[in-house]
């Protein structure tokens, strides 16, 4: 399967190209500068530009693009560049693939489970009414700019990713220094949930949705979420340290500015993957937090 691959030098981007190879796949890489070999695809989102005739063909598009959520404060000019960088980098791909002669047949386009708003205790699945505040409008608008391809007849499903563990990036990589000090504890209250998922299995899903019937949203997130209070807990437990020290808000508030820290850190989602749990051809790895964990650092930690 020719698989045409978005954001493919980000932190899913990267696992989900290695994965395709080993599968027998052949992943194709769109890269914002020209293209240096048949393995990729010229485009430029800002500019509403694609190379179609390479798209031509192709089997299927994974669309992962977009600027990063806790890369720097929300600043009102950078959450203009969260939305645009979604927005409208899937409307120039899904229009590009509605207009293809021979068109793929799937796509697996980005969104996250901010789409649920903070909702609490509240369990929430692919079935649940969409949230409130700058998150969840910024997915509903992200998820809405793939209808081109979608009305092409594409089959459309949007990965409504949780918090994706993995030792080489995203939030893990950012709070084992502390935990490795002994220094780590909960955020805040700790009560807030959080609804995460390993590297491998976020990968592993994308991968057996290329070839499913599925479409529209799936939650990409583990079947166990749980509370901040029991990852710091889980987290040391791994590293064996200690984790007794709390994290007030004013800090993370203060280094990154209110409304990110509240909206990443300080409050959260109770998501269940209803869809991928229903798929009996589809196992995950790391069910658990604790299982996840010890695959990803067990091994560093001693």
């Amino acid at each position: 399967m020719d698989v045409a691959v978005t954001g493919a030098s980000g932190l899913i981007g990267t696992s989900l190209v290695t994965a395709l190879r080993r599968a027998g796949h052949q992943p194709m890489r769109l890269v914002r500068r020209p293209a240096t070999g048949a393995d990729e695809i010229a485009w430029d989102p800002a500019a509403g530009t694609i190379d179609t005739a390479s798209l031509e063909g192709v089997d299927a598009v994974v669309h992962l693009a977009g600027a990063g959520i806790g890369d720097h404060r929300w600043t009102d000019a950078y959450k203009r560049e969260l939305v645009e960088s979604r927005t409208v980098g899937t409307d120039v791909v899904a229009r590009a693939l509605a207009g293809l002669t021979n068109r793929p047949r799937v796509l697996l386009s980005g969104s996250a489970i901010g789409i649920y708003g903070a909702r609490g205790d509240e369990e929430l699945t692919e079935t649940s009414t969409l949230g409130t505040g700058f998150l969840a409008d910024l997915c509903r608008s992200w998820e809405a700019a793939t209808r081109p391809a979608s009305e092409a007849g594409i089959r459309v499903a949007h990965l409504r990713t949780g918090v994706v563990l993995a030792a080489s990036g995203g939030a893990l990589r950012k709070q084992l220094p502390l935990f490795k000090f002994g220094l780590g504890g909960k955020l805040g209250s700790g009560r807030q949930w959080r609804s995460w998922i390993s590297l491998d299995d976020a990968v592993g899903a994308i991968v057996h949705l290329l070839s499913s019937s599925i479409s529209g949203p799936v939650n990409v997130t583990a079947p166990n979420p749980v509370t901040e209070r029991d990852f710091a807990k889980t987290l040391a437990s791994v590293l064996h340290r200690p984790a007794f020290l709390p994290i007030p808000s004013f800090g993370p508030k203060l280094l990154l500015g209110a409304e990110l820290a509240e909206n990443l850190l300080f409050t959260g989602q109770r998501v269940l993957p209803a869809v991928l749990t229903a798929d009996t051809a589809l196992a995950f790895r790391h069910p658990t937090l604790n299982e996840a964990l010890r695959s990803l650092l067990a091994p560093a930690s001693t």
